[in-house]
C-alpha cells in the first residue's frame, strides 16, 4: 500500500525498547512482505505473537481439478452456488493457477468463532451483496457492495456481516496487489491522470487490542493445507503499529473511466496489478463519442492471457443473456468478442450503466469441479450466428 498509516501507540525510534505502563516491555514485529525489500509495518504487542500451544489438525483445501488444460469459453452461474453457514466453508474456488485462485463465497454467518490467517496468498475479497466489518490484527475496515478488500498474506482476521444476504468473488494472489505502476510518481504518490487518488482509500480504524490469555484458534492456510493451530493468547493484542503494509479497501464506486473519442483498451480500466495477473473495474460511463463510433468492443484474440469477467450489475452491453453474478471465462487462444447482435445494439447508445470486475491472468488457468457444477454448458457456442 503507497501510503504511511498509524494507528495506537508506538516508540519514536525503531527497534528500541517499549515499556508498558505497568512495567515489562512491548513485543515488536516486522510484518513484511518480499523479504526485507517489499512494503512493511511495524507492530507492538502486548504478549510474544509466537506462543503456539498446539497444532490439532492439519487437512488438504487444495481444489479438485476438472479441466486441467482449457480451450473452451465457459459461463459460470455464480448466484446458483449455494450459501454456507461458516465463511470458509462458503469459499468455492473456481479457476486456478500456479499464480492465483479465483472464486465465490456466500456466507450467512460472521467469522468469530475462530480466527482465520492466509499464509501464502494476498486476498482481493469484492462485495457483490451485503456489509458489514472486517476485524484485523491491525483494525477494522467497514464495508459494503462495490468495496474491494485487499488483505496482505498473513494477515489474521475475522468478518463480520451485517445479514446472512452476502455474495463475494475473490482472487487469491501469490504476488502482492499494488495499484499500477504508471498511475504513480516515484515516490509512490498518485499522479492528476490516475483513475482514483489516495483520498479514496479506506484505511484501517478502532485498532481493537485484547490482554487475555487462552486458547485461541487459528486457522492457516498454507501450501493447500489448512493448519488449525491454537494460540496462548489472544491474536488481537497489538496496541499499536505504523508502516505501509496493511489491509485497506477501495470501492468500486470511487473509480473515475477514462473514456474517448474511440473505443480504449481494457487497460483503462485498470485498478490493481501483481507481477502475473491485473484487475480491472468496469464502470458505468460515457461511451465514445465520434459520430462513427462503434461502443461495443472490437473483437480480441487472447494470445497471452486468460480473461474473467465477474458481472455485477447494470446492462452488460456486450454480450447476451448475461446476469449478476456471471463469470465468463475467454481462455487463451482463440479470440473472443461481443455477442452477435451487440455491436449494431451499441451504436448510438451514449452511456452504459454496467458493473463488472475483471481479472487476466498472464499464465492459463484450470477449472475446478466446483466451477463445473455452475457451468451453463453452452456458452463457447454463443458467438455463432443462428
Amino acid at each position: 500500500m503507497p501510503i504511511y498509516h498509524k494507528l495506537g501507540d508506538f516508540p519514536q525510534k525503531r527497534h528500541i525498547q517499549f515499556e508498558k505502563p505497568d512495567g515489562g516491555l512491548y513485543y515488536e514485529q516486522l510484518f513484511g512482505t518480499e523479504g526485507f525489500n517489499g512494503h512493511s509495518s511495524l507492530l507492538y504487542h502486548v504478549h510474544r505473537p509466537t506462543q503456539v500451544k498446539e497444532i490439532t489438525k492439519s487437512y488438504s483445501v487444495e481444489p479438485k481439478i476438472a479441466i486441467g488444460k482449457n480451450i473452451k469459453s465457459l459461463l459460470l452461474k455464480g448466484f446458483e452456488l449455494q450459501p454456507a453457514d461458516d465463511f470458509l466453508e462458503s469459499r468455492k474456488d473456481m479457476l486456478v493457477n500456479r499464480d492465483c485462485i479465483i472464486g465465490l463465497a456466500a456466507p450467512k454467518k460472521s467469522l468469530r468463532s475462530y480466527f482465520y490467517k492466509n499464509a501464502d496468498a494476498d486476498e482481493m475479497i469484492f462485495i457483490h451483496k451485503g456489509s458489514g466489518k472486517l476485524r484485523t490484527m491491525m483494525g477494522n475496515i467497514d464495508f459494503e457492495y462495490g468495496d474491494y478488500l485487499i488483505i496482505p498474506r498473513g494477515m489474521i482476521y475475522q468478518i463480520d456481516f451485517n445479514t446472512e444476504e452476502n455474495r463475494l468473488f475473490y482472487v487469491e494472489s501469490y504476488a502482492p496487489f499494488y495499484t499500477p505502476k504508471r498511475y504513480k510518481n516515484e515516490s509512490g504518490q498518485h499522479l492528476e491522470h490516475s483513475p482514483f487518488c489516495e483520498r479514496d482509500f479506506k484505511l484501517p480504524t478502532e485498532i481493537e487490542t485484547y490482554d487475555e490469555k487462552g486458547d485461541f484458534l487459528i486457522k492457516i492456510k498454507k501450501e493447500g493445507m489448512m493448519h488449525e493451530v491454537v494460540y496462548a493468547t489472544h491474536p488481537f493484542d497489538v496496541i499499536g503499529w505504523d508502516g505501509y503494509n496493511f489491509p485497506y479497501a477501495f470501492s468500486i464506486h470511487n473509480f473515475e473511466p477514462i473514456t474517448g473519442r474511440v473505443h480504449l483498451p481494457p487497460p483503462i480500466h485498470q485498478t490493481f496489478e501483481t507481477s502475473t495477473f491485473v484487475v480491472c473495474s468496469f464502470v458505468p460511463r460515457l461511451y465514445d463519442y465520434h459520430p462513427k463510433s462503434i461502443p461495443a468492443p472490437y473483437n480480441h484474440s487472447n494470445i497471452d492471457s486468460d480473461e474473467v469477467l465477474y458481472y455485477v450489475d447494470g446492462d452488460f452491453m456486450s454480450r447476451n443473456n448475461i446476469e449478476q453474478g456471471h463469470i465468463t471465462l475467454h481462455p487463451k487462444g482463440i479470440p473472443h468478442g461481443p455477442a452477435p447482435g451487440a455491436m449494431e445494439r451499441s451504436i448510438g447508445h451514449a452511456e452504459t450503466k454496467e458493473l463488472a470486475v475483471m481479472v487476466d491472468t498472464f499464465r492459463p488457468l484450470m477449472v475446478t469441479e466446483a466451477a463445473m457444477g455452475i457451468d451453463d454448458g453452452q456458452y463457447y457456442k454463443s458467438w455463432v450466428e443462428e
